[in-house]
């Protein structure tokens, strides 16, 4: 039997959801969705040669990091957000939100990362033509050809964080019957 999808609520993700009271699923949800299944996996089958912080670590290391800081954030601004406004109210806005700021959290970083490098390629420059074409290149590579990788690792990083904190931090909220008659909606016009 098909379902019918007749209000809003019908459709995947649209049923409205309430934070669970017990902390401890806010910190199981952060964890969890700062372990990203191929972050931990690819650790385990490929060891990092270089474990210490410099320019030749393991970016997966990095990603991991960035994913320890960044997932609890995200639900601390979703929390504070949702104190704020009720809003997001289902399981799909949590997801969304994540996935949105994720892959812009990607995006400025990689920027970031390609204005460091470029800094750093001053400085080892010989003079101004040599600093001037490292530049170009840093920019050209890690600007604007790694991009949409990085955007593209952000979001789906992101989606998996949405999803853990949507499923462990979120329950779905009861039906509030209407037992006095005022929750009716009228058309007066």
């Amino acid at each position: 039997m098909i379902p019918t999808l007749e209000k809003p609520e019908d459709f995947p993700g649209q049923q409205r959801v309430a934070l669970r009271r017990d902390p401890v699923r806010l910190v199981l949800a952060a964890v969890a969705g700062a372990f990203w299944p191929p972050i931990p996996i690819t650790l385990m089958i490929w060891p990092p040669n270089n474990w210490m912080p410099s320019l030749e670590i393991d970016l997966r290391l990095v990603a991991l990091f960035i994913g320890a800081l960044a997932v609890p954030a995200g639900l601390w601004l979703l929390l504070r957000e949702r104190r704020r406004t009720g809003r997001p109210s289902t399981r799909l806005g949590v997801v969304w939100r994540f996935m949105f700021y994720g892959g812009l959290l990607a995006a400025a970083l990689q920027a970031l990362f390609a204005i460091i490098l470029c800094v750093i390629g001053w400085f080892e420059a010989g003079g101004i033509a040599q600093a001037a074409g490292a530049t170009e290149t840093t920019l050209l590579i890690y600007g604007v050809g790694l991009l949409p990788v990085a955007v593209m690792v952000g979001v789906s990083y992101a989606l998996w964080a949405g999803l853990c904190a949507a499923f462990i931090a979120f329950t779905p909220q009861p039906e509030v019957r209407d037992r006095l008659g005022v929750m009716v909606e009228r058309d007066d016009d």
